[in-house]
């Protein structure tokens, strides 16, 4: 019997699927809701496989989060873009990955590590981020109005496909290179919502109505 995260990999096919770039299809991608990634190469069964499952913290922010994550050339503002950044540079056992993981959001933090941070190498490493994604990434949306709800669909969607052992990555997957444990191990592009409460057939049957009503 497949597992449920089988199971959400093969029912996927349901959503519509937007490639970059995606400007054009703003008024179909809903302001509130989850989204699903997937990624050239990486299939199950003849099926694509979730590479990722994320949402957004604002009111109508759904458009702007993909954004952040396909365009914006900001790893501090996407932490799917920071994963990727890492798995890039512990692939070639560049040291430069310690001061990847330097956050310089706040003004504080831009002073302090002022003389560390090589802005023309980062740059580099955001273009080849960018055109990754650009190239290899797609990805389907649903529409969850209440914050709340998503991040519940977020964390178990996620956990569920984490915890399921037959939808392993490909040998050839990016992230098999990551220095994060969880990501080599889940087969995702996150560390976060990965050990929670799996769906239940209740809950995957009302989330395949909802994918295939929409």
């Amino acid at each position: 019997m497949d597992s449920l995260g089988l199971t959400l990999n093969k029912c996927s096919t349901a959503l519509t699927r937007y490639t970059f770039p995606f400007h054009e299809h703003k008024c179909d991608i809903p302001d509130n809701g989850v989204y699903l990634l997937f990624q050239k190469g990486e299939a199950i069964n003849g099926y694509d496989r979730i590479v990722r499952v994320g949402t957004h913290n604002g009111d109508k922010q759904l458009y702007s989060r993909l954004t952040q994550h396909f365009s914006n050339m900001n790893k501090n503002r996407s932490i799917f873009r920071k994963n990727i950044g890492r798995a890039f540079l512990a692939k070639l056992n560049d040291p430069y990955i310690k001061t990847w993981e330097i956050d310089t959001t706040s003004r504080s933090n831009k002073i302090m590590y002022s003389t560390v941070i090589d802005k023309e190498k980062e740059g580099e490493i955001e273009n080849k981020i960018s055109n990754y994604i650009q190239a290899d990434f797609s990805f389907s949306v649903f529409e969850i109005k209440n914050i709340s709800d998503r991040l519940n669909w977020e964390q178990k969607i996620a956990s569920t496909i984490a915890q399921s052992h037959d939808i392993p990555p490909s040998s050839v997957w990016l992230g098999n290179y990551s220095p994060k444990s969880k990501i080599r191990s889940s087969g995702l592009w996150q560390v976060n919502q990965l050990n929670g409460r799996t769906i239940d057939p209740n809950e995957l049957e009302f989330l395949l109505k909802l994918w295939n009503n929409r």
